[in-house]
């Protein structure tokens, strides 16, 4: 299925009916006296958060979506039928915006979640409310007011507790794919992942937490180069960040520590928020340094970027130090405080 997570809709609940004049008919009764009914209430346009969904794919086809008109009053004082809400299935971390001024209008983090996106139209008002001590027979009625018009932008943000963020072919998709059951594609070029990829790593038999595979980034993402900052809103909902750093790029002469600068930037750029959230070093490919060298590697990278927070050395492709990796992550997870994403 294809992955979409941005879209644009347009979204009108229905309108009032019209109140009714009408006046009571019947034998014997010859003033019988005003009897029209109101008009119905509109359907109104309502989002609901809904698991089975990861991708706002189904957009692509339906763009409009509208609510039934609520039905004319009639005579005998009988109210118009109302109108049915239209019930509008999104996936589950889908946050509403206006799409015309960019108001925020919400955002479905709970299965079964709803938002009402467009409120239905009043019905009108029958004859029957008009009558007075000084107007027997009224011949007025009033129309049901308009349903609400709206363009909405929609936004998916994957739900993750932990964010692997790296360069293109630095072993985030290995990594994910060694600790979960996720199935990324894994190639020798970079870009190999062009969408997020979401895996739960259980850790026991009650322990376990989401990861995502966020695609690689380049210098200049915030400012739309490469897959650009289209993905890196993925990372607000994390509460970790995993920086995942190819050490076996160290034989090619490429500056490791300039490249983690690099990207800690680029989150900067992109949301200071984001940049200050806690953020661990992950050295993926040691198995591909030579044994006596991995420990003073590892350690003149730390020291080159005085790199305060946890540090953590791996093999997504032999399974070294993931699983104390795995475990660390869960123990950190559970200490700390829910993330506030806004």
């Amino acid at each position: 299925m294809k992955f979409v997570d941005e879209a644009r809709i347009e979204v009108r609940a229905g309108d009032g009916g019209d109140g009714c004049v009408s006046f009571r008919r019947e034998k014997f009764v010859p003033r019988g006296g005003p009897d029209g009914g109101d008009g119905g209430r509109g359907g109104s346009v309502v989002l609901v958060a809904d698991e089975g969904l990861n991708t706002l794919s189904d957009f692509d086809h339906q763009r409009v979506f509208s609510g039934e008109r609520g039905g004319d009053g009639r005579g005998r004082q009988m109210s118009g039928r109302s109108g049915e809400d239209i019930r509008v299935p999104v996936p589950v971390g889908t946050v509403v915006y206006e799409a015309d001024t960019g108001e925020y209008l919400g955002d479905l983090t709970v299965g079964e979640a709803t938002l009402r996106v467009a409120a239905a139209g009043e019905g009108g008002r029958g004859n029957i409310h008009f009558k007075s001590a000084t107007n027997r027979a009224p011949r007025q009625a009033t129309s049901g007011t308009d349903g609400e018009r709206r363009r909405l932008s929609l936004e998916l943000r994957v739900l993750a507790d932990v964010g692997l963020l790296g360069l293109p072919n630095a072993g985030k998709s290995s990594l994910i794919r060694a600790v979960s059951a996720a199935r990324p594609r894994v190639a020798d070029y970079p870009f190999t992942t062009i969408h997020p990829s979401l895996g739960v790593v259980r850790v026991g038999p009650a322990q376990s937490f989401v990861m995502a595979d966020i695609p690689g980034l380049i210098e200049g993402a915030a400012d739309g180069a490469g897959l650009g900052s289209r993905f890196l809103k993925h990372l607000a909902r994390t509460g970790l960040l995993l920086h995942v750093v190819d050490v076996s790029r160290v034989y090619d002469e490429v500056d490791l520590a300039a490249d983690v600068r690099s990207l800690a930037a680029e989150l900067g750029s992109y949301d200071p928020e984001l940049a200050e959230r806690p953020r661990w070093l992950v050295i993926n490919k040691i198995d591909l340094l030579p044994a006596d060298e991995q420990d003073t590697l590892i350690a003149e990278l730390v020291h080159e970027l005085a790199w305060q927070g946890e540090v953590h050395a791996v093999s997504a492709e032999s399974g070294q130090g993931t699983e104390a990796l795995c475990r660390r992550i869960m123990a950190a997870l559970e200490a700390a405080p829910e993330v506030d994403d806004g």
